[in-house]
């Protein structure tokens, strides 16, 4: 057994199996929709057998268990229930879905439609459109069986109900999961869509709408269900009063948990609603809203509902629960924010005021959707009579969830735009370089150089040499655009020899010029005039020593140039020796 499971992974059957073209792809999504459904039923059925197992006196057989299992599937998908064996004997419905069991039963089919789209080697794959179909069929094909097996038990499935929710809940998932294997692609608008609209929800602002609507629908949810936890745990006693009345086993109260631990996403719906303000019904003509408790609600005994507030007007500690919709309207703002304007300061990138704020309107349009398909599906009938209405009344509900995320939203959205195209620090940085300027405009005294030590002088070869001047005036690279305008790798140590600027001057000049003008203006060295050279017959004359200038000791002593320069140049500046007087004019000069 063991060399058979081993050696499994290596058999060659794979390629073949697949070997048929689209049809075969088509088979194996059926199949796995199949699958999926076996899968979800089986994970439902196994915990109402561990519960149905572990009681201690079970007032039943195993197949009444299985039909229990079998309706807790369908309920799932949002078929509605009728329960036969009611105390009136009159057949009583049962159409609050506990949503945590719809994710675990649509998390299956989504799953199914992901891996049938998944590129494998020596696989065909089926189109994005066909997949999700084919699964959802062959979900269906268990579900009808199933809701047959349902019909002989005490909880039956409705018919119509089943026949209209089952396929649509699981392509629905499948699509999802077709969607998610593609990349989650977003097609551009119809062509009956308005041009201005479409070339408006252009350049991401689709995906950004999705992200800020799915974003507001998120926080709206957690606010819900911080506030069902909040209002359990002030209503604690009554709480835990309906908990321990309802069981008294250990068995009986784990179920109980398990199925209020299911209707808590219920419960965070409910609470978003009631933030919102429409509220939810508690029964026929009774609601409970921030504003209001009106009518007499019919609750059954149950802990979640026992933090339900009573008939009466609210009190500011009902008010409160407003702040549920502003923070959501402000996190929508801000993801859209976020996408209007992504950098600091670049307003060639950033979307226009309209589009910014177009683009709130569709996400708040899309978390009203939402909300809209949450609060339908989170409520129901719970009975006849006065429990036949139960939970948030969908139009309610996406209407002021429209009114509070686009109402809100948009005025932040814009303000958080300008926020973050703005420059930060323009003016205080600007008068901050104009004081250090300002502050090194001073004496030459305030900057002190050091001599540096003599550089031995470069043989000008080449360029080099073409970029002085004969007169000894400056030269070509004198230019400080083409002196620091790509420059060669050598730059900086092949230097002109009589060149009195030292390498901190060149480093001050190129910090400078890089600058845009904000450093200041850099000293300027003044260079002596070079003498002329005497004639033929002139008389030698010694020049007096020129005064002292206060940015000479700022300069280093340029060194003497090689005599065969010198020699070569005769219409050239004379060397200098160490006393900064020109030398005496040799004979043959003089001649």
């Amino acid at each position: 057994m063991t060399q058979v499971t081993e050696q499994s992974h290596s058999l060659p059957q794979a390629p073949v199996a697949v070997q048929g073209g689209a049809s075969v792809a088509l088979v194996a999504s059926f199949v796995r929709g199949a699958t999926a459904a076996g899968l979800g039923l089986g994970v439902i059925t196994v915990l109402v057998m561990v519960m149905w197992i572990s009681s201690p006196f079970p007032d039943s057989d195993p197949t009444d268990a299985l039909h229990v299992a079998a309706a807790l599937w369908l309920l799932a998908h949002g078929t509605e229930l009728v329960r036969t064996d009611t105390l009136t004997g009159a057949p009583a419905p049962m159409g609050i879905v506990p949503l945590l069991l719809v994710a675990v039963a649509a998390w299956p089919a989504h799953r199914a439609a992901r891996d049938a789209l998944e590129p494998a080697e020596g696989r065909p794959r089926p189109s994005a459109w066909s997949a999700p179909t084919m699964v959802a069929s062959g979900y269906v094909m268990v579900g009808a069986p199933v809701v047959l097996y349902v019909a002989g038990g005490s909880f039956a499935a409705d018919p119509l109900s089943a026949l209209v929710h089952l396929p649509l809940v699981t392509f629905l998932a499948a699509a999802t999961g077709a969607w998610n294997a593609s990349g989650r692609p977003l097609g551009p608008l119809p062509d009956r869509v308005p041009q201005w609209l479409r070339a408006a929800v252009a350049a991401g602002r689709v995906s950004a709408a999705l992200r800020s609507a799915a974003a507001g629908t998120i926080t709206l949810l957690v606010g819900g269900a911080v506030l069902a936890v909040t209002a359990t745990v002030w209503h604690g006693r009554a709480a835990q009063e309906s908990f321990l009345g309802l069981s008294g086993e250990w068995s009986g109260r784990a179920a109980l948990g398990l199925l209020a631990l299911a209707l808590l996403p219920n419960a965070a719906v409910w609470g978003a609603a009631y933030g919102l303000g429409p509220g939810f019904a508690v029964g026929t003509d009774a609601t409970a809203a921030p504003l209001a408790a009106t009518g007499t609600p019919a609750l059954p005994d149950f802990p979640l509902l026992a933090a339900v507030p009573g008939e009466g007007p609210g009190t500011p500690l009902h008010w409160a629960a407003v702040a549920i919709p502003v923070v959501a309207g402000g996190a929508l703002a801000w993801f859209t924010a976020g996408a209007a304007a992504p950098r600091h300061g670049e307003r060639e990138s950033a979307w226009s005021s309209g589009g910014t704020a177009l683009t709130v309107l569709l996400g708040a349009v899309g978390c009203a959707g939402l909300m809209c398909l949450l609060a339908a599906a989170s409520g129901g009938p719970l009975g006849t009579g006065r429990l036949s209405e139960f939970g948030p009344v969908w139009w309610l509900t996406g209407g002021a969830a429209l009114l509070w995320t686009a109402g809100l939203g948009i005025p932040l959205a814009l303000a958080l735009r300008a926020w973050r195209l703005r420059t930060p620090g323009r003016g205080r940085g600007r008068g901050l370089l104009r004081r250090r300027g300002a502050a090194t405009e001073g004496p030459a005294a305030a900057v002190t150089f050091t001599e540096a030590p003599p550089v031995p002088p470069a043989p000008p070869t080449g360029q080099a040499a073409s970029d002085t001047s004969l007169d000894g005036g400056p030269g070509p690279l004198d230019d400080e655009s083409e002196l620091y305008d790509f420059l060669p790798a050598d730059t900086w140590t092949a230097r002109d020899p009589r060149d009195p600027r030292g390498p901190r001057e060149d480093r001050w000049a190129a910090l400078k010029e890089s600058s845009g003008g904000l450093m200041p203006d850099f000293p300027p060295l003044p260079l002596p005039a070079p003498p002329t050279a005497p004639g033929p017959g002139a008389r030698t004359t010694t020049d007096p020593e020129p005064a002292a200038d206060p940015g000479a000791a700022a300069t280093p002593p340029s060194p003497a140039p090689p005599a065969s320069q010198a020699a070569e140049d005769p219409g050239g500046e004379p060397p200098k020796d160490p006393s900064g007087e020109p030398p005496e004019p040799s004979e043959e000069a003089a001649r």
